[in-house]
């Protein structure tokens, strides 16, 4: 069924690669006027040329522009928060600077974005907000996943709160889990260790399915969500995660 989001406005950050850009894609397919925020001039530049893509540059680390942004934007339909970063290591390995940015960009940036498109959203009758999660925290025990977890558990926490204070105000608020997705970063990781080969193997043998998961497979997720057909559908944890959490 095409045309899902026609007539709804998306604002979709961090979208110039991996999950970010398949959801703004995705959602673009299915009809929606797609705002793809992200910090990199290549990317932005390249996922622009897609129609019904307006690319715009936004740090979600930079209070100040999330407010611009929010002011100049206006109402959106759907607000689909997916900038973060994963750190690797244990509770050892993350130095107060390491905790301080993976929260930042993992937790502060949804809060900020939220608080700040939240308003005209409410003015204009509602809207689904979606909060890119993950099992690592939530779900699971991931080891070497010390801080990434932490915050990601803290997003569970900041969408079913969302979704309980506004429920009656017509905003939706969900959090996708995705396992083990391929993308560029997972890459970056992968080959930041000694064998980046068994570095592969490992992360495919960790999902019960046998495979990585595609930044496609939880797009779809973000475009259900997105939709009017999740309309009865807020302040929950959607795993598409391969069997990992089975």
């Amino acid at each position: 069924m095409a045309g899902r989001l026609s007539g709804k406005t998306a604002l979709v950050t961090a979208a110039g690669q991996g999950i970010g850009r398949a959801c703004a894609e995705a959602l673009a397919r299915e009809g929606a006027s797609v705002i793809a925020t992200d910090i990199n001039d290549r990317t932005l530049a390249e996922i622009g040329a897609i129609a019904g893509i307006t690319p715009r540059k936004l740090d979600v680390l930079d209070a100040e522009a999330v407010k611009a942004a929010a002011r100049e934007v206006g109402a959106v339909d759907v607000l689909l928060n997916c900038a973060g970063f994963v750190h690797h290591g244990t509770i050892l390995d993350c130095d107060e600077d390491a905790f301080d940015f993976s929260v930042n960009l993992n937790v502060r940036a949804m809060y900020r974005m939220i608080r700040a498109f939240l308003p005209a959203m409410l003015e204009n009758g509602g809207g689904s907000v979606i909060n890119m999660a993950s099992v690592s925290g939530n779900l699971k025990g991931i080891p070497n996943r010390f801080i990434y977890g932490t915050t990601k558990a803290a997003v569970i926490g900041l969408t079913k709160s969302i979704a309980a204070d506004f429920i009656r105000q017509g905003i939706r608020c969900n959090a996708i889990c995705p396992g083990t997705v391929q993308s560029p970063s997972l890459d970056d990781r992968i080959n930041a260790f000694d064998d980046p080969v068994q570095a592969r193997k490992d992360f495919i043998a960790r999902q019960p399915l046998g495979r990585l998961g595609t930044a496609e497979e939880i797009a779809a997720m973000a475009v259900y969500l997105a939709g009017d057909e999740s309309a009865y559908t807020t302040g929950q944890a959607m795993i598409v995660d391969g069997g990992i959490t089975i």
